[in-house]
């Protein structure tokens, strides 16, 4: 028996905490873990684990790897985060950063990190137990299973706490935000596992998207990193230009240069590629061109609002995402905003 590991089921954002009673079957709440998504497939001999963006993690993880087969009972797919912890014990709360090192090509590195800062799997979801495929059962039939599935199992295996009460899920939206958390999970009860649609709802402590690096300006005085120009995939898999990331330390700045050179796009004569910014009126006679790279850097931005296809303001530059795939970056993840009267607002 061999699991395939499939998309996983994916989230829209929202604004609030959805009423479950609005919702045909109900709604149960989870925490939304700050983690890498990681689908799990042991199969009685090998383990292997899959990202969100279809990379697979199994290499950077080896104390997930070893404590698998001895954990669990028996071959099934599992759907969940991995997360890593830091603090002293009372005090401990998830640490993406010391999770990013782990994306490292050293396997001495890699070893050793995982002994400093080892990786837990928080499961939220049961895909297959056996060779039962159950993506095609209810989630609440799903959920059942997971909790008698891992009934005991020790760390570093755990199994997410879920609430029906609303009022609860408000409470955990604000309060575990204190130990690193990044919001709400509403999953409905009575549907199946949808593996890439976002049928799940997410609320989150503020606006993020993920999106990926176009290219680069120099900075103003000539050296550095000036701004890191964004984009994002539309329906017809374009890659448009949304905005930018400034705000750069000078040290930051001249940091990025390097960081980034693998990246750049070069020509037969190894210089590298320009290309054309998007002038406004405000522009000027300003020089728009930057450093072309190649689409495959993932970074987290926080932002306010769009305008049209772009980003209202310039964005706040939240983290890298080496776990995600760019194009994976869509319009589709941002949220939608509720339409509203002006002339409500005015009064």
């Amino acid at each position: 028996m061999r699991y395939e590991i499939p998309s996983p089921m994916l989230a829209k954002a929202a604004a609030s905490v959805p009423d479950p009673t609005k919702t045909p079957g109900g709604l149960l709440f989870e925490p939304k873990w700050d983690g890498f998504r990681g689908l799990i497939a042991w199969d009685g001999e090998t383990v292997e684990i899959g990202s969100r963006g279809a990379k697979p993690l199994t290499r950077y993880f080896p104390e997930l790897v070893e404590a698998i087969p001895r954990l669990l009972p028996g071959p099934c797919l599992l759907d969940g985060e991995i997360v890593v912890a830091t603090g002293a014990p009372g005090a401990q709360r998830l640490d993406w950063e010391a999770l990013s090192q782990r994306i490292h090509p050293a396997a001495s590195r890699v070893a050793k990190l995982s002994e400093e800062t080892p990786a837990m799997f928080i499961a939220f979801d049961l895909l297959a137990e056996g060779d039962e495929d159950l993506r095609e059962t209810p989630f609440s039939e799903r959920r059942a299973r997971l909790e008698k599935r891992l009934s005991g199992v020790d760390h570093p295996l755990h199994i997410t706490r879920t609430t029906r009460d609303r009022d609860a899920a408000v409470r955990w939206l604000s309060e575990f935000e204190g130990a690193g958390l990044d919001g709400v999970v509403a999953k409905p009860l009575d549907q199946p596992y949808a593996p890439g649609k976002r049928t799940l709802v997410k609320v989150k402590h503020a606006r993020t998207a993920d999106v990926v690096a176009l290219g680069y300006r120099i900075h103003k005085s000539g050296s550095g990193v000036g701004s890191l120009l964004v984009g994002l995939y539309d329906a017809d898999g374009t890659l448009r230009q949304v905005g930018g990331v400034a705000a750069w330390s000078d040290k930051r700045r001249q940091e990025l240069v390097d960081e980034l050179a693998p990246l750049v796009e070069r020509d037969d004569l190894g210089e590298a590629v320009k290309g054309e910014g998007e002038r406004s009126r405000f522009s000027g006679a300003k020089d728009v061109s930057f450093v072309r790279l190649r689409p495959e850097l993932v970074l987290e931005v926080r932002y306010d609002q769009l305008e049209g296809s772009r980003f209202r303001h310039t964005v706040q530059f939240e983290r890298w995402r080496h776990d995600r795939e760019a194009r994976s970056c869509t319009y589709e993840q941002l949220e939608t905003v509720a339409g509203y009267d002006l002339a409500d607002v005015i009064g």
